[in-house]
């Protein structure tokens, strides 16, 4: 394995800056990238595939002309703004001119489309949308909510009935003409609004402060970065997992590279051209590095760290073969990385152990605590204010089942041992988690039910072959109606993500149910699937996501 990392954690210090609210100047966006850019102008702060180099001096100048042109048009302080955008330069700089402004930056992922993209415009409020071009179609069938502007990446798209359109490129203005702020950014302001997938209802969204960001992937929860590091992203911006990198390496002043969609192939070419140090491998991510053929290679590039996330039986394969160091970790965009592990962990399936600054419980229904071994839910609060999700944006009855008895609920299965290892059991909520991307099932039922000859579905998820989660869709046909799994496939990919659509279909008179006639998720779970279930890739058909040029 590699050696031992230079800067190994001052637990002492660790512990302190755990337990504090950061200062201005280390957790507001603003106030580090304005730090950075006078300390080191020429640095490299953005990395890309091709080798080119953004430095902090000229990102913050970019920073600045955008948030100019977002404030003549009208946003200001404390207002949300939609962003809906691919993982290129554009949607980090639309990120930062936001919350430059002090405004709270709200994504949303590229894949939404229907009553998904509707919920998420009308529960921000926004009234500006920074979209590709590529995606403005999709806004055409849909209440839109409080949306009056829409900035358009990319070629002009055709106009849509009472709404403003203006090119990216137009608001790149003088900073000059930036208005002075009405009061100073505070860490405890919110930074953005991160929507996360629903189980018995629609997508939340997370209300993060700046200090919450901090805390998140600060030196407690990420001790090995520091500044000399240059982490590659493939995870979008508009899910934690892209926008937590960033924020890392801008409060160490180190680099990151802009890596696009993850692929096996590119991977290794990849981290060479951005000099990347250390990348979080997701899911399948390192089963499929690992499956590549052996060559003299594997030993020939700059990663020196990686963090898997969940933790696979051959990491220390991966570590030997590799050259690299290997950390896990549990997160979700409510939490502030609260588990981490020691380098290159031996436990197998472990998430790590409670990090300093957090108090962890696993407990029962009631909250009590249950025996180390024993399978609960895992609860938290944190030792410094801020350092967890601030609620659930315009939803307080969920802000309040999850913040009960003073104590953040994930609605995440875990057991401990006795030597303090935690690990994931299951999710006690409905939400499946396939390649990466958290689903509700209760979204893909709404679609499902839309269907005129469905009366009845239930979604679970089923075992992938490889890691995580497929989606298993159960429908019970009308009354004189006949399903066709193809048909209905066709029906939802018009409604819902790519990532969304049920790989199996299985067709049944009815759903189990309960006395009191709650469908019986578990017994659809165990059943799995079954000799009459229907596979889409046994059948051939691929559903891939829509590629965005810009």
């Amino acid at each position: 394995m590699a050696g031992s990392i230079a800067n190994e954690p001052d637990v002492a210090a660790a512990l302190v800056d755990a337990q504090r609210v950061p200062a201005r100047d280390e957790a507001v966006l603003r106030y580090v990238l304005e730090r950075r850019a006078a300390m080191h102008p020429e640095r490299p702060f953005l990395r890309f595939p091709d080798g080119t180099v953004t430095t902090y001096g000229a990102f913050c100048a970019s920073v600045q002309r955008l948030a100019a042109g977002l404030a003549f048009i009208g946003v200001k302080q404390g207002d949300t703004v939609n962003v809906w955008l691919p993982n290129t330069v554009d949607i980090v700089r639309a990120w930062f001119a936001i919350n430059w402004l002090g405004g709270i930056y709200v994504p949303i992922n590229t894949a939404y489309r229907g009553g998904l993209l509707s919920h998420v415009l009308v529960n921000g409020g926004a009234t500006v949308l920074l979209a590709n071009a590529g995606l403005v179609d999709r806004l055409r069938e849909i209440d839109c909510g409080a949306i009056e502007t829409i900035v358009v990446a990319g070629e002009p798209a055709a106009e849509i009935t009472g709404k403003r359109q203006l090119p990216l490129a137009a608001l790149d203005l003088d900073p000059a003409d930036l208005p002075p702020l009405a009061r100073p950014i505070e860490p405890w302001d919110p930074q953005s609004i991160v929507y996360t997938s629903g189980t018995t209802g629609r997508s939340k969204g997370v209300v993060s402060s700046y200090a919450h960001m901090w805390h998140m992937c600060g030196p407690a929860a990420y001790p090995m970065l520091d500044e000399t590091d240059s982490v590659l992203c493939f995870l979008p911006f508009f899910h934690i997992g892209g926008t937590l990198p960033v924020s890392a390496m801008l409060n160490r002043g180190g680099a990151v590279g802009l890596g696009g969609d993850f692929s096996t192939d590119r991977f290794w070419p990849t981290v060479d051209a951005t000099q990347a140090t250390y990348t979080i491998l997701l899911g399948v991510m390192s089963s499929f590095i690992a499956k590549l053929p052996p060559s003299d290679a594997d030993r020939k590039h700059t990663l020196k760290k990686v963090t898997m996330i969940p933790l696979p039986g051959d990491s220390q394969a991966f570590a030997e073969r590799f050259g690299v160091d290997v950390w896990t970790l549990f997160n979700m965009t409510e939490l502030n990385t609260p588990i981490v592990s020691e380098r290159n962990p031996l436990v197998p399936g472990t998430c790590g152990k409670a990090r300093s600054g957090n108090a962890l419980r696993i407990v029962d229904q009631h909250d009590c605590e249950v025996a180390p071994g024993d399978v609960g839910e895992l609860i938290i609060r944190s030792d410094a204010p801020w350092a967890l999700n601030s609620g659930y944006f315009k939803h307080p009855e969920a802000t309040a089942q999850a913040w009960r008895n003073g104590w953040f609920h994930t609605g995440d299965a875990f057991r401990r041992d006795e030597n303090g290892n935690y690990f994931f059991v299951d999710r006690i909520k409905d939400a499946i988690r396939r390649r990466g991307e958290n689903i509700s099932s209760f979204e893909v039922e709404a679609e499902i039910l839309s269907h005129p000859a469905i009366r009845e579905c239930a979604v679970v998820a089923v075992p992938n072959e490889l890691a995580e989660d497929d989606v298993l869709a159960v429908v019970a046909p009308a009354p004189g109606a006949a399903v066709q799994p193809e048909e209905l496939l066709e029906f939802l990919q018009a409604r819902l993500a790519h990532f969304m659509i049920p790989r199996y279909v299985r067709i049944v008179a009815d759903l189990p149910r309960t006395p009191t006639q709650k469908v019986e998720k578990y017994v659809l779970r165990q059943q799995g699937i079954t000799a009459d279930t229907w596979d889409r890739e046994k059948a051939g058909i691929r559903i891939k996501r829509d590629k965005l040029t810009s």
